[in-house]
């Protein structure tokens, strides 16, 4: 004879991490399409005029967030790393969050979507991404949107409206040193352009705005592009080896690594020739001391600190504050001759340290001794 057997309720302690966010899944709500303004319309400004303002459900804090990090061997991403930590614990954010979690993955794609996915299936709040390809994403962000955890991408950001992204025109530093070039070699010439690392929104969108503006010169450059990958040292090399077989240049535009660059100039007792680079400190403390013998430099870039704002933002969406999809940060910039010992470049202070990470509208503002007493290290 058979017997019947009751089913019994299954209680969410029986399942398994994957398992609770799939069954979670239905209790989210998708964040609502909202009319602006931004609860913070001083910090977060929306990056064109159809940019769409969201609103997702309130949740009640204190929240876990990730930072899940790709690329991390160069000043930038280390700094960036250490300004996240640094971010996380001052007293107001840090009573806001329970957990904060950094993770960097390198240059593979695969393994930072997984560590984003794993961020999903731990029930974390939010996951804040420096990404390593803008269009790669695609199956995590719609894991994260149905499984209700706010993701924001920002400095290489993700090509999709079902993430947050916050930045700087990247394409229009790349504008910006372009311009410097134009300016400063009436009869256009031959130019070292040191990229970033390949595939990459920020290098892509860099090279762009590079290439078009001395395109659209009407003037002859004759380009030679090296990867740098944003670090002094490669940089240095490719700088080094392109001088030897391609060299002399008549100007240099460099998208990071630029103490680098110029150290490979004086190697190589190169001319210095205008140069179009990132806020790099040292690059700029070579700038002033080499301004009278040639090396001509605007300094233009975006501070790691934008990682703060991303932060900032996460939380704002996660409180159920209006906030738009695309945030648009302003660009720190200096040019010759206008660099100031204490405020553009600091001479006591490390070469590798970028200088301009602050977004004072957003209330974001670091001493070097606050980023640099934290480390690199995931957490």
């Amino acid at each position: 004879m058979l017997k019947r057997l009751k089913a019994k309720p299954i209680g969410l302690a029986s399942l398994s991490v994957p398992m609770l966010a799939l069954f979670c899944t239905a209790a989210y709500a998708a964040p609502k399409v909202v009319s602006g303004p931004a609860a913070d319309p001083k910090c977060m400004t929306p990056w064109a005029s159809d940019t769409q303002f969201l609103q997702f459900p309130k949740k009640e804090g204190p929240y876990r967030i990730a930072l899940a990090n790709g690329y991390i061997a160069n000043t930038w991403r280390i700094q960036m790393v250490q300004t996240a930590k640094a971010y996380a614990a001052q007293p107001d954010v840090k009573a806001k969050l329970k957990e904060f979690k950094v993770v960097s993955t390198g240059e593979d794609v695969p393994a930072q979507i997984s560590a984003i996915n794993n961020f999903i299936d731990a029930g974390y709040d939010a996951v804040i991404v420096d990404a390593q390809n803008p269009t790669a994403f695609g199956p995590v962000i719609k894991r994260a949107k149905e499984a209700g955890v706010v993701l924001v991408a920002f400095d290489n950001t993700l090509d999709t409206k079902d993430a947050i992204n916050v930045n700087v025109d990247q394409k229009g530093l790349g504008v910006i040193w372009g311009d410097w070039l134009v300016k400063h070699m009436p009869n256009g010439g031959k130019v070292l352009e040191v990229r970033g690392v390949a595939g990459t929104s920020v290098d892509t969108d860099r090279h762009d705005g590079i290439k078009e503006t001395l395109a659209a010169s009407g003037k002859k450059f004759n380009v030679t592009e090296v990867v740098g990958k944003w670090d002094d040292g490669v940089a240095q090399k490719a700088t080094a080896d392109a001088i030897a077989t391609n060299g002399p240049f008549d100007g240099f535009t460099a998208q990071g690594g630029d103490t680098g660059v110029v150290q490979a100039m004086m190697d190589a007792k190169h001319p210095f020739v205008p140069f179009g680079g990132e806020t790099e400190n040292g690059f700029r403390k070579l700038c002033a001391a080499h301004a009278g013998d040639g090396l001509k430099c605007t300094s233009a870039g975006t501070g790691p600190a934008q990682v703060a704002v991303a932060i900032q933002t996460a939380i704002a969406a996660l409180e159920g504050q209006v906030i738009p999809q695309a945030i648009k940060l302003p660009t720190a910039l200096v040019s010759d001759p206008d660099f100031k010992e204490g405020q553009d470049y600091y001479p006591k202070e490390s070469d590798n340290f970028f200088v301009g990470n602050a977004f004072p509208t957003c209330g974001i503002n670091f001493t070097a001794q606050e980023i640099m007493g934290q480390t690199k290290a995931d957490q």
